[in-house]
């Protein structure tokens, strides 16, 4: 599946240039040219990368990034912000304000590109150097594919721990029927969204009185989160 990448950007020549190149290099690529159309699509793209202007006409960047930090659903997307501004005060903002990373126009496209394959590479190495998942009673190891809940093992089926494991390795991230056929089914022209949700029902099944843990968002789909 290739990594999607969002560019909130009100230059259209500047948001085509990184469409066009971020494209070749196999990124999926959305856009949007101003803050307000940014996040209400944010929610149904859910990049891997943001790719955000801080100048934007309306809802400023530093606005987006703040709103997406205050969202539990996808408070922790990767933040790149991108801005003509090169005074210390501004990088201070945007870094306190949840930015992972800051590049000042004008910038080279290959090293914003090389920026957002290092945060690409901290993502993963971030769920690899966590193998051991545990949620309350709720124990996943995810390298030996071992569900154990207050100590005793729940076996599963080898897709519906493929199933467990895409959510938690998401955890707090809304996951669409469609992210999760594409991902976890790989889109098998057998399947349908609701064989996403039988699996999900067998799987809550097997979680038993932890099964709250995967939630429904209603007209979305599901996600993995903390019982409140």
């Amino acid at each position: 599946m290739s990594q999607k990448i969002y560019i909130v950007e009100d230059e259209p020549d500047i948001r085509e240039t990184l469409k066009y190149n971020f494209s070749n290099e196999g990124f999926k690529v959305f856009t949007a040219p101003d803050g307000e159309k940014a996040l209400s699509n944010i929610k149904k793209v859910l990049p891997d990368v943001l790719i955000l202007d801080l100048m934007l006409p309306g809802v400023s960047g530093l606005d987006v990034c703040k709103s997406i930090r205050a969202d539990d659903d996808i408070r922790d997307m990767s933040i790149i912000m991108l801005t003509a501004k090169g005074e210390e005060i501004d990088r201070v903002i945007g870094f306190e304000l949840g930015a992972d990373d800051y590049v000042t126009k004008p910038f080279s496209v290959r090293e914003l590109i090389l920026r957002v394959k290092v945060l690409l590479k901290k993502q993963r190495e971030s769920l690899v150097a966590n193998k051991l998942v545990t949620f309350g009673p709720i124990r996943i190891d995810l390298d030996a594919h071992e569900l154990k809940i207050n100590d005793k093992e729940i076996v599963l089926t080898a897709l519906e721990f493929k199933l467990l494991q895409h959510l938690v390795k998401r955890k707090g991230r809304v996951q669409t029927r469609e992210q999760l056929l594409g991902d976890v089914w790989g889109y098998s022209a057998e399947v349908t969204t609701r064989t996403v949700d039988t699996h999900i029902k067998r799987l809550r099944e097997k979680l038993g009185n932890t099964s709250d843990y995967i939630q429904t968002i209603r007209g979305v789909g599901y996600r993995f989160s903390n019982v409140d």
